[in-house]
């Protein structure tokens, strides 16, 4: 497996706080079936900042630590960058690290309150500039949970999105995971991740979101989702499956 989302860099941000938690993680990862992963610290959240070059550094200084320790994951420079009115400056700066060397995907963080008025106009700038936003753990936003039709009118339009796999098996309570099934049943996903941070609760378990995936999708479903986690870092074709729009549930205003 392929982990497009995590947060095991040391001390960048509120992932793993030492070496020795991440290369604790990385085991873990490795032991849950993961073979390459991501490293995407916050960038621009409002409490992280971690540029381009700075991470490119330590991800190399994290592939040295995993080699000498003999833990076989390979790890790839990224961000998980916040919408905010700085984004657009940054791409064309050259300080926005794309999932891939093509420069065709990103992963896009909204707030977890709110998906703010001007992301319409955003994602259309960033595709633009061709790229593609990912947008990671829409689950846990309470803006798409109260206007699930958002998340549909951004995939119409082309973006992509990436279900948290502690999500979907439940960890973060019924009501996160309801959305999150609801968001995969529907079509509106294309990726699971681990979003692995060294905090309870976020550990690896992307073998059993897999496994539930391929229990509850088929296993072709999951076979896409493992495709495109693939794709994602080497610049390729995005597999999307039919989407339509998610109907909240009678009765329930919120999930």
């Amino acid at each position: 497996m392929i982990d497009i989302h995590c947060h095991l860099l040391p001390g960048l941000d509120d992932g793993s706080p030492t070496l020795e938690h991440s290369l604790d993680l990385a085991q873990a990862a490795v032991s849950d079936g993961i073979t390459h992963a991501l490293m995407t610290p916050h960038h621009m959240n409002g409490r992280y900042v971690n540029h381009a070059p700075e991470v490119i550094l330590a991800t190399e200084q994290f592939q040295a630590a995993l080699d000498d320790a003999q833990i076989p994951l390979v790890v790839f420079a990224s961000q998980e960058v916040r919408i905010n009115g700085g984004l657009l400056a940054a791409l064309d700066a050259g300080d926005i690290l794309t999932t891939d060397p093509e420069g065709k995907y990103m992963l896009l963080e909204f707030p977890s309150e709110e998906v703010p008025a001007y992301s319409e106009k955003m994602i259309f700038d960033i595709q633009q500039r061709g790229i593609t936003p990912i947008i990671v753990h829409p689950e846990r936003n309470q803006g798409f949970m109260d206007k699930p039709e958002l998340l549909y009118e951004f995939g119409k339009r082309g973006a992509l999105a990436q279900v948290t796999a502690s999500s979907y098996v439940g960890v973060f309570g019924k009501k996160v995971q309801a959305f999150a099934q609801d968001i995969i049943d529907n079509g509106l996903a294309q990726f699971l991740a681990s979003d692995a941070h060294y905090m309870e609760n976020r550990d690896y378990v992307m073998g059993q979101a897999f496994a539930q995936l391929a229990h509850e999708q088929g296993q072709n479903v999951a076979d896409i989702f493992d495709e495109n986690a693939k794709a994602a870092i080497n610049g390729d074709y995005i597999q999307r499956l039919a989407m339509q729009p998610i109907k909240k549930k009678r009765f329930f205003a919120k999930y």
